[in-house]
């Protein structure tokens, strides 16, 4: 049993990482173009374009959100994303009260440690990031066993 449950953790992590890109690039949308409820306390439902830090944010949301969805640069785009979700926490949320559940900085909180966590694991299954990798190992064994021409 237990060794059928490692052979799935690439799978089960790459439906997580589709589940959490898709989730961080709705709030994004939202907040961007007021799709799916728009952003919360805005006129209209959007952000007005180059306000900080919210614009950035959501422009942040919406980018690594489709990146880390598809399994692109997932760490790299994760470390970004992490960092996002830290200031959103230290700078908006928490000067509110200490805990997340008193200050509403739940999502943040949990988008941040996620993040963190994709940085160390990778895309896992199902990403484009796995493809690449497949492919530069392809072109490295075939190099490795094309003699060198003298």
């Amino acid at each position: 049993m237990s060794q059928r449950l490692d052979t799935s953790a690439p799978y089960a992590l790459g439906l997580y990482r589709i589940v959490v890109g898709l989730l961080f690039a709705c709030h994004g949308a939202a907040s961007l173009f007021g799709v799916l409820g728009g952003a919360a306390g805005t006129n209209g439902g959007t952000l007005q374009a180059g306000t900080w830090p919210g614009w950035y944010a959501a422009v942040i949301q919406l980018v690594c959100g489709v990146l880390v969805m598809v399994g692109l640069g997932t760490r790299v785009t994760a470390v970004v994303a992490s960092g996002s979700m830290a200031y959103a926490y230290f700078k908006v949320h928490q000067p509110d009260a200490l805990w997340p559940m008193e200050n509403g900085g739940e999502a943040s909180a949990m988008f941040c440690w996620t993040f963190l966590l994709l940085v160390f694991t990778g895309s896992g299954a199902l990403g484009v990031d796995r493809v690449f990798a497949r492919r530069a190992a392809t072109q490295e064994n075939r190099a490795g066993k094309t003699p060198i021409a003298a």
